[in-house]
């Protein structure tokens, strides 16, 4: 890994629990992020990692605990104000539109950007045409660090399933985020794909500077591109430090690594 200033910390869930009717997700579980940093969310199925990620970025609300990001503290955040703020959020099952170019699904990250009024979108006019071409050179940039620009205007439909899953990364750089929330950015992928996700990870951490939380189930991945691991079982946190401080933890061993 290259050298990176790791800052301060940016984000700090605390006591996080969740319910969904009488079943617990998540029990008073504590973590923070640091910037510049890749944090990795890992754990057995079932562990809750995905539901975190949906806490950090509003699409569940917690009934307790605490997200406090970049020194606000909210109850819970809103997707919408998560966005705003600058977190940016891929998902286990591809979310792209199938029928549209690699083009134009990654230029609809770009909607946060969007100044205009519809009227100067529908005439092509004033600021409409200059935020079009400012979006147009970020996105062209983004194909180009991601080594898209063979199917950018290819149906994403008519994509191998380890592009399909690069372009959704795509389109959440498009938005310029300062924190990436990575959801199994690699499952499904063979061995190719995942070195090639790899690289991209640690090139979108190191040259953009941007903040990663990724939650993934192979563990070597997570052992060489992490900086610091959480890890979570049955929706409580068992271990939580450098991957070497993870690897040894023998609470760790017993719930997920021995089960390999």
């Amino acid at each position: 890994m290259s050298e990176r200033k790791i800052g301060d910390v940016i984000l700090k869930a605390e006591n996080i629990s969740l319910s969904f009717g009488g079943v617990k997700a998540l029990t008073n579980i504590s973590l923070d992020v640091r910037e510049h940093e890749i944090r990795a969310i890992i754990g057995p199925n079932g562990a809750g990692k995905s539901s975190m990620l949906n806490v950090i970025n509003g699409v569940y609300h917690p009934q307790e605990g605490t997200i406090t990001y970049r020194g606000e503290q909210r109850k819970d955040m809103d997707t919408n104000a998560a966005a705003q703020s600058g977190i940016a959020r891929t998902f286990q099952n591809i979310a792209l539109f199938s029928g549209m170019s690699v083009l134009d699904n990654i230029m609809t990250g770009r909607n946060l950007k969007i100044k205009s009024s519809f009227i100067e979108q529908a005439l092509w006019i004033g600021r409409a045409r200059r935020e079009e071409m400012e979006n147009r050179k970020v996105v062209e940039e983004i194909i180009d660090f991601l080594q898209l620009q063979h199917v950018r205007k290819t149906p994403v439909a008519r994509l191998p399933y380890g592009i399909k899953k690069r372009v959704e990364l795509a389109r959440a750089l498009a938005a310029e985020p300062n924190m990436l929330l990575l959801d199994e950015p690699m499952a499904g992928m063979n061995v190719e794909e995942k070195q090639d996700m790899c690289r991209f990870v640690l090139d979108t951490n190191d040259q953009f500077g941007t903040t990663i939380v990724l939650i993934e189930h192979d563990m070597g991945v997570v052992m060489d591109i992490s900086d610091r691991v959480a890890v979570l079982d049955y929706g409580k946190k068992i271990g939580d430090g450098t991957p070497d401080e993870v690897r040894n933890n023998p609470e760790v061993i017993k719930a997920y690594l021995g089960a390999h």
